[in-house]
């Protein structure tokens, strides 16, 4: 009889599992439950680019690419980036096609980090960058943003944090959970600070293109912070390609060139049907990914506006397509809150603290659904805060 326990890593072992897939599991054992849940556009991707997919299975283009990517598709990303940021990439040696955002992160910080090195990461924010830091042997240091600072990264609290270890900035804005965004302005607080400490930065700007009324603007855009920043990105979001795991990013030469020998051991290449399709979206899609902002932006009018009127103080967002409202009033835990809500009225939500500590007292509410859907989670939820005051 083999002892399993004595064949896994100890770093697996003690690694906590999602928070957020612990809610979609129990959610997935009852019947009726509306979820808010997921993190995926509910439109089909646009067509034209599933066009082009369906043409490449038809002609057999199902080899592999180049380790980096196609180099029409790394070039069509470099025009992007060039497009929307200002900044100018090497499509040859500084830019790399992944498979998703999440293959960008890893590989990154796999790259940056030497054990013992100390990662900041902005917090609440998505669930893997913790995770990853402490697999490369590096020590993940939450950085807890405030709702009285719109959630955004300030100097204080950046200041606050820093060590004669601190090696790199995990810096995601757009924010997932919160929808909060950093302005020009908010990032030229901050990059003295960095250049000053020599921190590089990992810029996660994989929702980008959904903010609501402001550009979004890359750190990597400020004085000199190109040449110490990877920008991560990719098409899930923005283009509804959250199943063709399809993402990229974008550095200096050097940092490309390491980042590049992990890519080829682990990765290969990534889909190659869905590179072809990724280059269709880049050129002509900008049209489709404005559509569905505008859609997303009534979503999350109705959502902020009913939260607050059902007494839950909701964060207003700028990005994502996430709401934060506070459950504090409620008296319950983050955890608590979402379990009652799951199982008295069959509303699937995140708890804030999946997210952080900092997270303690929020729920995640996604938008990325129909605003029929949303009503109807709505009128549920609006019963359950009732039944609360009644208690």
């Amino acid at each position: 009889m083999i002892n399993y326990d004595n064949v896994l890593s100890e770093k697996i072992k003690t690694l906590k599992p999602s928070g957020i897939r612990k809610f979609f599991d129990i959610a997935q054992t009852i019947d009726g439950v509306i979820s808010l849940g997921v993190g995926e556009p509910d439109f089909p991707t646009p067509w034209a680019i599933r066009s082009v997919a369906i043409s490449t299975l038809e002609k057999g283009k199902t080899v592999y690419t180049s380790n980096s990517g196609l180099l029409q598709l790394r070039e069509e990303i470099a025009e992007y980036i060039k497009r929307k940021n200002n900044l100018e990439y090497n499509p040859h040696n500084e830019i790399i096609v992944t498979v998703g955002g999440s293959e960008a992160i890893d590989i990154s910080l796999r790259t940056l980090i030497n054990p013992g090195d100390e990662v900041l990461i902005v917090e609440p924010c998505f669930v893997c960058y913790a995770p990853i830091v402490t697999l490369c042997g590096g020590i993940p240091v939450s950085i807890n943003t405030k709702v009285e600072d719109n959630f955004k990264l300030t100097p204080q609290i950046l200041k606050e944090k820093i060590t004669d270890k601190s090696k790199v900035l995990v810096l995601p804005f757009p924010s997932n959970p919160t929808g909060a965004i950093m302005t020009r302005e908010d990032l030229l607080e901050i990059v003295d600070i960095i250049k000053e400490n020599n921190i590089f930065v990992l810029s996660d700007e994989i929702y980008s293109e959904l903010t609501y009324g402001r550009k979004h603007c890359s750190i990597a855009e400020i004085n000199e912070m190109q040449e110490r920043t990877i920008i991560v990105n990719g098409f899930s979001k923005a283009f509804a390609m959250t199943g063709w795991r399809l993402g990229y990013l974008a550095a200096p030469e050097p940092i490309v060139t390491q980042i590049l020998k992990i890519h080829q051991y682990a990765i290969m290449c990534s889909p190659t049907v869905s590179q072809y399709a990724a280059i269709e979206a880049l050129k002509n899609c900008e049209n489709e990914v404005e559509k569905m902002v505008n859609e997303y932006d009534k979503r999350r009018r109705l959502l902020v506006d009913s939260f607050n009127n059902m007494g839950l103080e909701c964060f207003n967002p700028e990005g994502a397509f996430y709401v934060f409202p506070s459950i504090k009033s409620t008296g319950l835990s983050s955890e608590e809150f979402c379990e009652r809500l799951l199982f008295e009225q069959k509303v699937a939500v995140v708890p804030g603290n999946a997210f952080g500590e900092s997270g303690e007292g929020f729920i995640r509410v996604s938008y990325a659904y129909s605003l029929k859907h949303l009503i109807e989670a709505l009128k549920r939820i609006e019963k359950f805060i009732n039944s609360l005051k009644k208690d």
